[in-house]
């Protein structure tokens, strides 16, 4: 088990399964209404456009903008504790959808409103990988 274990693991529902499943093969997934064609992210049973029920799951670029941000200078639990300043960002992914992560291998100062950034995966578990934003081009 990683080093992250410590911190409160998200528990997958039938509706957000699939995403956690994919974040485990670090991949990243979100919702396409197959009826009206507008994605959607958090995961839900019906379409938050036209409630549609005809849900499906599409693999996402992987590529957004920060549109928002804060920089964390004290954890918000011990398992935290160590991890130093953590920038949680709201990003609107290329698909139109708008994701809450944290922005990680870049120093919090350099983070900035408009930035392009790409998705990566940190393990926190045997089972629960949780994606994170890298400044774009990072690799």
């Amino acid at each position: 088990m990683s080093k992250q274990s410590s911190r409160r693991l998200p528990v997958p529902t039938p509706e957000t399964a699939p995403y956690w499943e994919a974040c485990h093969d670090h991949r990243l997934l979100i919702q396409k209404c197959a009826d009206c064609g507008k994605y959607q992210f958090y995961p839900r049973s019906i379409c938050s456009h036209c409630t549609s029920t005809n849900i499906i799951w599409v693999e996402a670029a992987g590529c957004g903008t920060v549109i928002s941000y804060t920089i964390m200078h004290r954890a918000i639990s011990e398992g935290y504790a160590k991890t130093g300043p953590r920038v949680l960002a709201l990003i609107r992914l290329e698909e139109d959808v708008q994701m809450m992560s944290n922005i990680v291998e870049c120093d919090p100062e350099q983070v900035k409103i408009g930035m392009a950034v790409e998705v990566t995966f940190e393990d926190w578990s045997d089972e629960i990988s949780m994606p994170m934003y890298r400044p774009a081009g990072n690799r």
